[in-house]
């Protein structure tokens, strides 16, 4: 029997005229409704007919964003119905079905609805899809929003579009609908009062998968708060299952006060969480959620909120090819949200664990998957759709670039695309087994080597990571699988199952044949041997073939470009190019090769951390990369001279090196430049007649400009053709630059075609001729000429000496009797006039064998004491 009671006291009831009207009308609608009004259970009941006698009934599919929220969806309105699941109302998820021959109101993960829409983009039999929340942006929930826009404009006109949600750009996604209207439900959630808790001592901030573990005991605290100072159940938020984790571990005497402490996230099983939505019995309750627990259901019990203020989000490095979740600060959106869950049956309280200062500077909403993620399995869903850059799709933000290429790479390595980036059959394939592209290439040509059995159960550990406790070694992680009895090899087990039945004896018969350099037999890679591509590569696993090389094979087929090859204790570089490191104590550290399954680089490191690896040998690498392979020569720059070899590479790993004889002389010319580059032009002769003459002709370039060349290190090394040749191309190594005379090969530079370089030594002399006759040299290495010589030399000159065509004056060092700085000037009619009598008078006692006149503007000049002077 319909609960009438409950379905009438659902806030939303009074937004399904107005929208009913827009569906009616323009096909489509914006639903904004608040949490707990009732969108998400009485909108589909509705719009199916399901809730008023006599109304048309409509086939109705509702698209959630986790399996948690279409289960717990589903299961809440079959309960208004007074039905069970699989009636009226059904649910599918990955692994898990419950629908009827009189289903109408279906709820499906809204990966479930894209494999629906590949398979038949007319989605025959169903009238209204309803994309709820669609706020949070996942990847696949905008990928099939753009499909089910297509589909209305080419395919079906008549397909009604709902998208839903408590928080969301209601304009965005009404533009994106083609104007659809814009209906708004009014909550009757209670209030719910916030109370700022930030830690009392600075946490570090989070990063990568990393939590401050003083902000979880932090955390913990605050609970233990919200339960002395409030009535009712306790929803915590946190970012992660090892976060729940180690708060429950933290609150676990709460039980003797009896309070349970339960836990609920994507990996929980299905009991307990149906266990946490079927509500409270006699005992408070500390429901510990990571995101799941923020929209599409409601935890009853619950009146207070206790919220950390992060969330995980998916990133991808495509300059390491790692993709992972991060930790980030959650969004102001996603904030509401949370502590809306306190308001859904009376009023409650929400503990949020920062300041109120730091809320303003939160994102407003979180980031959009297909800006931040790894594109590759939407590259694909693209191209199977029939437009592999997405550029005809519907979609509130257009994919990046530079992630649309890379992920068409990956695409075109594993044979799911051709080079046009079209699907092949090989692709259309992968993309309905429902895994990442990686797996589906692992599953199909790893089956063709291990068995489908063998094949279904490594790819279903690698599609969800197995817990910290399994360890980092795959195959030792797939026995603990095998006999766990745990929630997670409960889930595994189903997964491989689903696998194993979705690989049909065609695709495995015909993988291995198909694969555009995806290494589908391994006796097509090449030989142990690098300098050929032979058949000497080992043969496909025997049904006996022990859990390493069957859990290597697929790993590596998984992942090729992270075959890694150790190059230290526990150091290994990868085919990418990316370091990586075996924890202190692994199993693995001993492997000379490893197929590296999960990675992730902490923020402050230079090299990867292995969670997750199987080892492999040379050959199963060699043969799952093989892509990757290729024999070169390299002419280079190392280690301070000209290196020539030849080279077999795996990618970044290097396998093999030989040296070369009779080098390019091209690449030995531009690996000598790369020298020069590095290291400097001081590789060449440097006389000290060269470098006076490069400084010369810096000046002259510095104060008149043309034709006078520019002669710092980046110019001469741009104009390297037309000074340090014929020597250059002569050169075979470092020897060979130092034998290169500097001096004459910049003398090339000089303006000889104008004739100005004939006024080189009138403009820059090297000497100047003092009055005493002697030829002192000029120093031009500083901001101004420099003419250091001894001041009764200059006796008689009344003017400092210029150069530069009489531009700029020499700045004399005035020098002591014994070569000592006595003065510094620049103008010498004025020091003779007024500096000159200090000087003098310091220094006449000093030096009473030198002649110290009282004008020496008028004096003999002279190098000679008086008594020589006198002489003659």
């Amino acid at each position: 029997m319909i609960r009438r009671y409950e379905l009438d006291a659902l806030p939303v009831r009074s937004a399904l005229p107005a929208l009913q009207e827009a569906l009616e009308g323009a096909g489509t609608a914006v639903l904004c409704a608040p949490p707990g009004t009732g969108k998400t259970t009485l909108v589909p009941l509705a719009l199916a007919g399901l809730t008023a006698d006599g109304a048309p009934v409509r086939k109705v599919l509702v698209a959630e964003p986790r399996r948690i929220a279409a289960r717990a969806a589903a299961r809440r309105m079959a309960w208004l119905l007074g039905e069970r699941v699989g009636e009226r109302v059904g649910f599918t998820v990955r692994g898990e079905r419950a629908v009827g021959a009189r289903t109408v109101v279906e709820v499906v993960t809204t990966g479930v609805l894209l494999q629906r829409l590949q398979r038949d983009q007319e989605l025959p039999g169903v009238d209204i899809v309803v994309l709820d929340e669609c706020h949070e942006r996942h990847l696949d929930a905008d990928t099939a929003a753009a499909f089910l826009l297509d589909v209305r404009e080419a395919l079906r006109p008549e397909l009604r579009l709902v998208a839903a949600s408590a928080t969301t750009d209601a304009e965005g996604w009404s533009r994106l609908l083609g104007d659809a209207p814009v209906v708004a439900a009014q909550g009757v959630s209670h209030p719910v009062e916030t109370l700022w808790a930030p830690p009392e001592r600075p946490v570090r901030p989070a990063h990568g998968m990393r939590v401050d573990p003083a902000l979880l005991s932090h955390v913990a605290s605050v609970v233990r708060r919200a339960l002395r100072e409030r009535e009712g159940d306790v929803l915590c938020f946190l970012p992660g299952v090892g976060e729940i984790a180690r708060v429950a571990g933290q609150l676990a005497d709460l039980g003797a006060a009896g309070v349970e402490v339960l836990q609920v996230h994507g990996r929980a099983p299905a009991a307990v969480q149906d266990a946490v939505l079927a509500g409270a019995g006699d005992r408070r309750r500390v429901v510990l959620a990571t995101s799941v627990a923020e929209s599409s259901l409601t935890v009853p019990g619950v009146r207070v909120v206790v919220d950390c203020g992060l969330a995980r989000e998916p990133r991808m490095d495509h300059a390491r090819g790692l993709s992972a979740l991060t930790t980030v600060r959650a969004s102001q959106a996603a904030a509401r949200q949370r502590a809306g869950r306190a308001g859904r049956e009376a009023p409650g309280a929400v503990y949020r664990c920062w300041s109120e200062g730091e809320d303003g500077r939160l994102p407003r909403f979180p980031s959009p998957e297909i800006k931040v993620a790894d594109l590759t399995a939407f590259a694909l869903q693209a191209a199977c759709w029939g437009d592999p850059d997405a550029s005809g799709l519907a979609l509130l933000d257009a994919p990046p670039g530079g992630a649309m290429a890379a992920a068409r790479d990956v695409l075109t390595a594993v044979g799911a695309v051709d080079a046009a980036g079209r699907a092949t059959g090989r692709g259309v394939r992968m993309a309905r087994l429902g895994l990442h592209p990686r797996l589906a290439r692992a599953l199909l040509d790893g089956a063709a080597q291990v068995g489908a059995r063998r094949a279904a159960e490594v790819v279903a550990l690698l599609s969800e990571e197995p817990p910290r406790e399994y360890g980092d070694d795959l195959a030792d992680a797939w026995r603990t699988a095998r006999r766990g009895r745990d929630a997670y090899a409960g889930r595994w087990r189903q997964e491989s199952r689903r696998l194993a039945s979705a690989l049909s004896g065609a695709a495995v018969a015909t993988a291995a044949t198909d694969a555009v350099g995806a290494g589908a037999s391994r006796d097509e890679a090449p030989s142990a041997s690098p300098g050929s591509r032979g058949s000497s590569s080992p043969a496909p696993a025997a049904p006996g073939e022990n859990d390493d090389v069957v859990a290597g094979i697929v790993a590596a087929l998984a992942f090729p470009e992270r075959v890694a090859r150790k190059r230290g204790a526990g150091a290994y570089v990868m085919a990418s190019g990316t370091g990586a490191e075996v924890g202190d104590g692994s199993r693995l550290r001993s492997a000379e090769w490893l197929a590296v399954a999960v990675a992730d680089r902490p923020v402050t490191a230079a090299s990867a951390r292995v969670r997750l690896a199987a080892v492999v040998d040379e050959e199963t690498a060699r043969w799952a990369a093989g892509a990757l392979y290729a024999e070169a020569e390299e002419v280079g720059w190392a280690d301070g001279d000209v290196v020539a070899r030849s080279v077999a590479r795996l990618g970044a790993v290097e396998l093999v090196s030989r040296p070369l004889r009779d080098a390019d002389p091209a690449l030995v010319r531009e690996a000598l430049v790369d020298g020069l580059r590095r290291e400097g032009l001081g590789l060449l002769r440097w006389s000290d007649g060269a470098r006076s003459l490069r400084e010369r002709m810096a000046f002259l370039h510095g104060e008149l400009g043309a034709p006078w060349a520019d002669v710092a290190d980046e110019a001469l090394l741009a104009r390297r053709d037309e000074w340090l040749e014929p020597e250059l191309s002569r050169a075979r190594r470092r020897a060979d630059l130092a034998r290169i005379d500097a001096g004459q090969a910049l003398s090339r530079l000089l303006p000889w075609a104008s004739g100005e370089s004939a006024r080189f030594d009138e403009l820059a002399p090297e000497r100047i001729e003092v009055p005493s006759g002697s030829h002192i040299r000029v120093d031009y290495g500083g901001d101004q000429p420099v003419l250091a010589v001894k001041l009764q030399e200059m006796f008689g000159l009344r003017e400092s000496p210029r150069v530069a065509g009489g531009r700029v004056p020499v700045l004399v060092h005035l020098l002591s009797p014994a070569g000592r700085p006595a003065a510094v000037t620049a103008d010498l009619a004025s020091f003779w006039q007024d500096g000159y009598r200090a000087v003098r008078a310091e220094l006449r006692g000093r030096y009473p064998k030198h002649p110290w006149p009282e004008d020496p503007a008028t004096a003999e000049p002279t190098r000679h004491t008086t008594a020589r002077m006198r002489r003659g």
